[in-house]
């Protein structure tokens, strides 16, 4: 589920980012038509790719829970192939999406209207609950620690906190960035264009692009198996091996 959040962040400095620049130049040089065609590639583009990320990251935060209250279990319910199946459903729902943009502007507007506030309420559902279980489960341990020390943990408790964490800090900014956007939408859409409209309008899909760029640099931070495979891969790209 990284690896595909990692895609749609490589995407979106690809392929809507320009969008967006050719959109926003042909809206000050007056190129109406270029300036249709820009904005209605931008959101065919854009769309799914934010359609992607927000699911990912909402699936990602429902996969913990299930970690959390499955315990044993957990393997056997979330399996490899089951994951890979609710990636390509994430992709086919949100190319789906931005096709609807095309048919009409409403759909599209519809959807981050029911889909934004949806991913976000799950995944503060998903983390609240998360942490609720997390503080009852220590106090348990607590209180059991001494009678029966050599009884074993279900759960890994420590390296679950950290993988609960590293997802948790790119879920805030996701949240950070997605919610002035989600805002925008329900007060402008209706609302004509203005200049203040279409200053908020660049400021807050401006936040949203930011997140594809931050993702990199929190996956850095925060996870440990992604800052190794990095240094691994910059070490041999720069230390070529001798003959």
């Amino acid at each position: 589920m990284y690896r595909c959040l990692a895609a749609t962040d490589l995407l979106t400095g690809l392929i809507a980012e320009p969008f967006q620049v050719v959109y926003w130049l042909s809206l000050i040089h007056e190129n109406w038509t270029l300036c249709r065609y820009a904005l209605a590639a931008h959101y065919f583009a854009s769309l799914p790719l934010s359609s992607v990320s927000l699911l990912t990251m909402t699936a990602i935060s429902v996969d913990r829970l299930f970690a959390l209250l499955l315990s044993f279990r957990y393997r056997h319910v979330v399996t490899l192939k089951r994951t890979y199946a609710i990636i390509v459903i994430f992709w086919v729902v949100s190319i789906a999406a931005g096709i609807s943009y095309i048919v009409s502007y409403r759909i599209g507007i519809w959807y981050n209207c029911i889909f934004l506030p949806v991913c976000l309420a799950t995944s503060t559902i998903s983390y609240t609950k998360i942490f609720r279980t997390l503080r009852h489960r220590q106090n348990q341990m607590k209180a059991h620690v001494q009678q029966k020390p050599s009884q074993p943990v279900p759960l890994n408790m420590l390296r679950y906190r950290k993988a609960v964490y590293s997802a948790l800090w790119v879920h805030l900014a996701l949240v950070v960035s997605y919610l002035p956007y989600s805002i925008a939408v329900a007060v402008l859409t209706d609302n004509g264009l203005t200049s203040l409209s279409l200053t908020v309008w660049a400021g807050a899909i401006s936040l949203v692009y930011l997140n594809s760029s931050l993702n990199p640099f929190l996956y850095y931070w925060k996870i440990n198996e992604v800052r190794r495979a990095i240094k691994e891969t910059t070490r041999g790209t720069l230390c070529c091996p001798r003959n």
